[in-house]
């Protein structure tokens, strides 16, 4: 049996942590909540509120590296961009944010490593990349759009995709 069949997140060393991570680059995705309320007194919470939709775009962070999906700065991403997203056992409640097919979600929801993960693909990503779910070949740089007046166009829906 696999470790992460095993153990639970909170359970996991931090090389077993960082293994879960499927490298999809999904969560290097710009994203933002979009509410029916015209409330302007937005406060942050760690779930999503009756009315509100968690929307993606195709517009990637400047350090994710367009042939691996991943941080090209990953040590220093939280300094370089203070909203980087970093997953952690003591966060893990706050997983809304995460997209579907996030390989930490899908095991604290107890649906498992999906058949695609590069754990159970000899640590190669091009299961992952013929379902569909990282966003190789589908993102563009942030340094390369404006998201200012051209937000709307580069809302997509592939990001909510997973399968098995």
């Amino acid at each position: 049996m696999s470790f992460w069949q095993e153990k639970t997140l909170e359970e996991m060393t931090r090389d077993e942590w960082e293994a879960i991570c499927d490298g999809c680059g999904k969560c290097c995705l710009h994203s933002f909540i979009d509410s029916d309320e015209e409330d302007e007194s937005f406060e942050s919470t760690d779930f999503l509120r009756e009315g509100e939709e968690l929307l993606y775009t195709d517009v990637v962070c400047q350090y994710n590296d367009k042939n691996s999906c991943g941080c090209s700065r990953y040590s220093e991403r939280q300094v370089l961009v203070p909203s980087c997203v970093q997953l952690t056992k003591e966060n893990l409640k706050d997983i809304f944010f995460m997209p579907n097919s996030c390989s930490y979600r899908r095991l604290h929801e107890g649906r498992g490593l999906a058949s695609w993960h590069p754990l159970k693909n000899n640590g190669s990503k091009q299961a992952m990349i013929d379902a569909g779910i990282s966003i190789f070949g589908k993102a563009t740089s942030e340094l390369e759009v404006d998201l200012e007046s051209d937000f709307e166009a580069h809302i997509v829906e592939w990001p909510h995709n997973d399968s098995d």
